[in-house]
């Protein structure tokens, strides 16, 4: 039975205020830069913008910018998930950890500040650390009881 845990709410909500932030601030920099007569008045100097004009006109399609590849970040991992099945823990295609190389699972910190840490040894025996975050995935207390379940 294997048990996944999804990309958090927490992390989710987050990229959707950045998103909301970047669009209101094109939105807001474009109007003063370009539409905004009194704005342009008070920051030109003999028909030359000053700095801020400037940055108010080029700083845009920037900020636009940010906001599409946040947007397209957010889809990328909308179907992201960790899962832990019955053989190794799954962080993505390329990253799987093994039960048999986990050597010691930290969870003192689970509880106050929704983390824990797996050490263990990869395929070339170099030991590692990987940190979970419940900020990152949502269902973590379930994961991490299986994956206690299986290393005991």
């Amino acid at each position: 039975m294997a048990i996944e845990a999804p990309v958090s709410k927490y992390r989710k909500t987050n990229l959707k205020i950045y998103i909301a932030a970047c669009v209101v601030v094109t939105i807001w920099l474009g109007y003063d830069g370009y539409f905004n007569k009194k704005f342009i008045e008070k920051n030109s100097e003999d028909g030359k913008p000053n700095g801020t004009l400037v940055f108010n006109q080029k700083a845009p399609p920037f900020v636009a910018g940010a906001a599409v590849l946040l947007s397209l970040y957010l889809l990328a991992i909308r179907n992201k998930k960790l899962i832990a099945d019955e053989n190794e823990l799954v962080l993505s295609d390329k990253e799987k950890i093994s039960y048999g190389s986990i050597e010691t699972i930290d969870k003192t910190n689970f509880k106050p500040k929704g983390y824990f840490v797996i050490t263990y040894k990869d395929k070339n025996g170099r030991e590692m650390k990987r940190r979970i975050s419940d900020k990152e995935y949502g269902n973590l207390e379930a994961v991490l009881d299986h994956l206690v379940a299986q290393i005991s």
